[in-house]
C-alpha cells in the first residue's frame, strides 16, 4: 500500500498472503472477545452476587476455558469472584468443592442423591446470609436457643396476636436500653413458637360439640374471633384460606355429630384440635408480615407421636428422637417454626391430645430435643407466685424453684405447669423461664436442677374439693396383708390416692374430685368385705412446697397458725416427698388458712412466732 499525490494505491498481493492476514485478524478477534468474558466474570457487580457465600460452578464456560473460581471474602461490603488459571490455583488452597482438574476435555463428577444435594447446599450457605442486622445500640450478646410457649390468655384476640409477635420479634433483637446503651436482656433464637388456641376457643369447641349432639351446629363466634383477626392484619389470602378451610371442616364435623348423634373421646380429640391449627397459621403469617421468618406446622409434621390414650394421651418413648430428626430435615434454623401445642398423632395417624396444659409438654418436648439453652413458658402472671393471685392479692414471684419443686406445686393445684410437663427438660437438664406476656420486662421464675436452697417455705398451693377416706381393718390383719388387701381394691376400681398416711391397722386417703362417684362407691362396697370405711367430702388440701429437713421449724409456725385461728388437722403427709408438707382441713377453712399462713411466712405480718433454725425470730 503505497501514497502518492494524495492518493492511495494497493499493489497487487498475492492469495497466500492474503489468507496468512485473515487468519492473524480472526485470531486477534477471538483473543479480544476471550478477553472481555474474563473481565466480564471477573468483576461481579455487589448488587448482583449472593452476598459473602462460596460460588462454584460458576460459569461452564469458564472450566472449558482451564479457568477455576477464586474466593476473595474479606470486605466487609462486597465479596468479588476472580478467576486464575489451573496452573496458578494448584499453588494455592482448593476451593471449596471446586479442587483443580487435568486438562481433560471432560470432566467427570459423582452424582449425588436429592437429600444429599440438599445437605451440601446448606453447608455452603453462609450464615451471614440469613442472618439479621442487628439495630444500633442493641444487646451484643451471643444469642441463645429457646422454644416460647404462648397459652390461650397470651392469644386471646387479634391484639393479642399482634403483641405476642411483636413481642417475640422484640426477644429476637432486643431494643436498647433508655440510656442508648446496648440491651441488658440476651437476644434469642426462636427454634420454635408453640401456640395454644386462641382465648377460649376449646371451651367453645366442646360447647360447639354438646350443641350437636342437642341438634344444632353453629360455630360463627369462632369464625368471627380468626378469620376477624386475617381481616386485622390484612393476611394472606392464603392463609385466610387455610384457616377457613379448617373452620369449614370443623362444621361439617360437627353436622355429622348431629346426625349420628355420638362424640367419642376420638372425635373429641379431632374437635379441639381445630382451635390450634387456626392459631399457629394465624400467628406464622402475623410474624412473617412484621419481618420475622416463620413457618406454621401441626405437631405430628414436626414428630410429636402419642399412644392410643385419647384425651390424656402420652409421648412415645421415640417421640424426642423423631422430632429431632424432623426439626433437622425441615426446619431451617433460622425460620421460626410456629408449632400447635396440646395435640399429636398416634400411631395411627389420628389425632390425639395431652390434656389440658399439654401445650407446656410440647414446649419441653421440643426444647429437650433440639437441645435448647431455654424453654420459655409465658402465660398471664410474672412466674411463679408464693399463693394463687386470685386469692392472696401480695402473692410474690419466685425467682427460682427446682423441677421437683415445680411438679409438685402442678400436681397440687397451682396453674403454672403441666404435671409431668417438667420431665423433657429435667432429663435434659435445660432450665425453664415462666413469664409473663403482659409484662414481659418482669424477670419471671426460672426453673432448674438447683432452686434456692435458702429459702424455709418456696410457696403455698391448694387442692379443693377433696374426699378424705378412713379405712380400718376389722380383722387386724398384720400390716402388709391389710395393705396388700386394700391397694388390690384400689387396683381393681381404677380409683387413685392423692395424699396417704397409715398405720398397722388403718389407712387415711384422699381421692380426687375427677374420680367417678361409681367406682367410690364401688371401691366402699369391696373395702367394706374387711374394713370399716368412713367418707368425708367437702375437704381441701393445703400444700406447702418446702424443704423438708427444715420440717421442725416449718411445722412449728404452722401449727401454731392454726391453733391461733381455730384451723383443724384431719391428716398430715410428709416424707414421701422431699420438698412437700401436706395439710388435710375442712374445704370452708382453705381460704383462711391460706391467707393467714401467707401473710406470716412471706409478709412479715405473723401474729405467732416463727421459728428459723431453732431460733424465735
Amino acid at each position: 500500500c503505497q501514497h502518492h499525490q494524495g492518493s492511495i494505491f494497493v499493489t497487487s498481493v498475492p492469495m497466500v498472503y492474503q489468507s496468512v492476514v485473515a487468519r492473524v485478524m480472526l485470531t486477534l478477534s477471538l483473543s479480544l472477545l476471550l478477553l472481555a468474558a474474563v473481565t466480564v466474570d471477573a468483576f461481579v457487580s455487589p448488587s448482583h452476587h449472593y452476598g459473602r457465600q462460596q460460588i462454584t460452578n460458576y460459569v461452564v464456560s469458564n472450566h472449558q476455558r482451564g479457568l477455576v473460581p477464586f474466593q476473595i471474602t474479606n470486605s466487609a461490603e462486597s465479596s468479588q469472584l476472580l478467576y486464575m488459571t489451573e496452573s496458578d490455583s494448584e499453588e494455592s488452597d482448593e476451593t471449596e468443592g471446586d479442587a483443580a482438574t487435568d486438562n481433560d476435555d471432560t470432566i467427570e463428577e459423582e452424582e449425588e442423591s436429592p437429600s444429599e444435594v440438599i445437605s451440601t447446599y446448606k453447608t455452603k450457605i453462609s450464615a451471614q446470609r440469613i442472618g439479621t442486622t442487628a439495630r444500633p445500640g442493641s444487646s451484643a450478646k451471643t444469642p441463645i436457643d429457646v422454644t416460647m410457649k404462648f397459652g390461650g390468655s397470651s392469644l386471646a384476640n387479634g391484639d393479642r396476636i399482634d403483641h405476642v409477635a411483636n413481642l417475640i420479634k422484640g426477644r429476637i433483637n432486643p431494643p436498647p436500653n433508655k440510656d442508648g446503651s446496648p440491651s441488658d436482656e440476651n437476644p434469642v433464637r426462636p427454634r420454635a413458637v408453640i401456640c395454644s388456641a386462641m382465648g377460649k376457643t376449646t371451651n367453645s369447641l366442646l360447647a360447639a360439640g354438646e350443641m350437636a349432639l342437642e341438634g344444632r351446629v353453629d360455630i360463627e363466634a369462632l369464625r368471627t374471633l380468626h378469620l376477624g383477626t386475617c381481616r386485622q392484619f390484612d393476611l394472606p389470602d392464603r392463609t385466610r384460606n387455610d384457616v377457613e378451610k379448617l373452620l369449614n371442616e370443623c362444621e361439617d364435623m360437627l353436622n355429622g355429630v348431629r346426625l349420628i348423634q355420638e362424640l367419642s373421646p376420638k372425635s373429641l380429640d379431632q374437635l379441639v384440635s381445630y382451635g390450634e391449627r387456626c392459631s399457629v397459621r394465624i400467628m406464622a403469617a402475623r410474624l412473617n408480615q412484621i419481618g420475622v421468618p416463620a413457618q406454621a406446622f401441626d405437631a405430628w409434621d414436626v414428630g410429636v407421636f402419642t399412644d392410643d390414650t385419647y384425651g390424656d394421651a402420652k409421648l412415645l418413648p421415640g417421640t424426642i428422637a423423631s422430632i429431632k430428626e424432623r426439626f433437622d430435615g425441615r426446619v431451617d434454623p433460622n425460620v421460626v417454626a410456629v408449632v400447635t401445642g396440646f395435640i399429636g398423632h398416634n400411631m395411627k395417624g389420628k389425632i390425639t391430645t395431652l390434656g389440658r396444659g399439654g401445650s407446656d409438654l410440647t414446649a419441653t418436648a421440643i426444647g429437650a430435643a433440639l437441645n435448647v439453652d431455654e424453654v420459655q413458658v409465658w402465660k398471664d402472671v410474672d412466674g411463679i407466685l408464693t399463693a394463687d393471685p386470685r386469692l392472696v392479692k401480695n402473692a410474690l414471684p419466685v425467682s427460682h424453684v427446682s423441677y421437683e419443686e415445680a411438679s409438685e406445686l402442678a400436681y397440687f393445684g397451682a396453674q403454672v405447669l403441666h404435671p409431668i410437663a417438667m420431665q423433657p427438660a429435667l432429663h435434659a437438664n435445660i432450665p425453664v423461664r415462666v413469664k409473663n406476656s403482659y409484662n414481659p420486662s418482669a424477670p419471671g421464675s426460672v426453673i432448674d436442677n438447683v432452686g434456692n436452697p435458702s429459702r424455709m417455705v418456696t410457696a403455698i398451693t391448694c387442692k379443693r374439693n377433696i374426699s378424705l377416706m378412713d379405712i380400718t381393718s376389722l380383722q387386724m390383719l398384720g400390716a402388709y396383708g391389710f395393705l396388700g388387701a386394700v391397694f388390690a381394691d384400689f387396683e381393681k376400681n381404677k380409683v387413685s390416692v392423692d395424699v396417704l398416711a397409715s398405720s398397722e391397722v388403718s389407712i387415711s386417703v384422699t381421692l380426687d374430685k375427677k374420680q367417678k362417684e361409681n367406682d367410690i362407691e364401688q371401691l366402699r362396697d369391696d373395702l367394706s368385705r374387711f374394713a370399716e370405711v368412713e367418707l368425708h367430702r367437702d375437704r381441701a388440701i393445703l400444700t406447702l412446697i418446702t424443704d423438708v429437713s427444715r420440717s421442725s421449724d416449718v411445722l412449728a409456725t404452722v401449727f401454731a397458725t392454726f391453733s391461733m385461728h381455730g384451723i383443724q388437722v384431719e391428716m398430715m403427709s410428709q416424707g414421701a416427698s422431699k420438698v412437700n408438707i401436706s395439710f388435710i382441713i375442712r374445704d370452708d377453712q382453705i381460704d383462711d388458712a391460706i391467707l393467714k399462713l401467707h401473710s406470716c411466712l412471706f409478709e412479715g405480718q405473723c401474729d405467732v412466732a416463727i421459728i428459723e433454725d431453732g431460733h424465735i425470730v
